[in-house]
């Protein structure tokens, strides 16, 4: 935990990450480039959005957001008339912000962690293996062999 504190400014949340980088990575602490979700492959840092998308659901940032979302549809008069559908659209437009303010809150935490040598990054793809961005890409994250150890033991 003070190796976790002492890379992150959000520790709490970094230690989360690690642990459900954890629960999917193999034998060897590698996690990516996607996790299987309901017989879907789903991109590694997308499954971690979703995992810890639950503790913003009392923010009143998401409050805000479902409200910034409402307002918006109604302007363009894309709001369905029926209550329930409406209610769907919502969900599911708030969903997308949720998860792309995610994916920046997993790149900051993952870049705070390998700073720390706690976890190491470099990106799959479409035509090679690379380390950068782009071209269909995706993120593989693995623990490193003493975090790892330490995150097995509990």
């Amino acid at each position: 935990m003070a190796a976790i504190a002492a890379a992150s400014p959000r520790p709490k949340f970094s230690y989360m990450l690690l642990q459900l980088l954890e629960e999917v990575a193999d034998e060897k602490g590698r996690a990516g480039p996607s996790v299987m979700v309901n017989g879907d492959a789903v991109p590694v840092r997308d499954w971690l959005c979703d995992a810890l998308a639950p503790i913003a659901q009392r923010t009143p940032w998401r409050r805000s957001t479902i409200e910034t979302v409402r307002s918006a549809l109604e302007q363009a008069d894309e709001l369905p008339a029926d209550p329930t559908q409406a209610d769907r659209v919502i969900e599911e437009r708030v969903r997308e912000r949720v998860r792309q303010s995610g994916r920046c809150n997993v790149s900051r935490a993952v870049s705070d962690l390998c700073r720390g040598g706690l976890l190491r990054r470099h990106y799959q793809g479409y035509r090679v293996d690379h380390q950068n961005r782009g071209a269909q890409r995706e993120a593989v994250y693995t623990i490193m062999p003493d975090t790892l150890a330490a995150l097995r033991r509990r």
